[in-house]
């Protein structure tokens, strides 16, 4: 079984920083992209930030400038650090990986989410 645990949302004011994380566990044989998402109430998941399979970083428009993608591939680990919030980053973030486990095919897998939102 593969599992992938998000943490480190909460409330923050706008201005604000926090900095998600997300650990894969279980039988991983090889983790080809790791990314971020977020859905926000009433509104269609999207893609934040991710890193592909040859290692690139990509970004939503929303996302440039403030937000940065880093992994620790050591510790199976995406992080996101979010700087200068807004309220509309006010959403559920979910960490998203196509990862193959042990004795399985290339697939995709999703966290719980961890919710973040930006008032004041």
């Amino acid at each position: 079984q593969v599992q992938l645990v998000e943490s480190g949302g909460g409330l923050v004011q706008p201005g604000g920083s926090l900095r998600l994380s997300c650990v894969a566990s279980g039988t991983i044989f090889y983790i080809y992209t790791m990314a971020w998402y977020r859905q926000a109430p009433g509104k269609q998941r999207e893609l934040v930030a991710a890193f592909t399979s040859g290692g690139s970083t990509n970004y939503a428009d929303s996302a440039k400038d403030r937000f940065t993608i880093s992994r620790d591939t050591a510790k199976k680990t995406v992080y996101l650090q979010m700087n200068s919030l807004k309220p509309e980053d006010t959403a559920v973030y979910y960490c998203n990986a196509d990862i193959r486990a042990v004795a399985s095919t290339r697939k995709a897998y999703w966290g719980q989410g961890t919710p973040v939102t930006v008032s004041s």
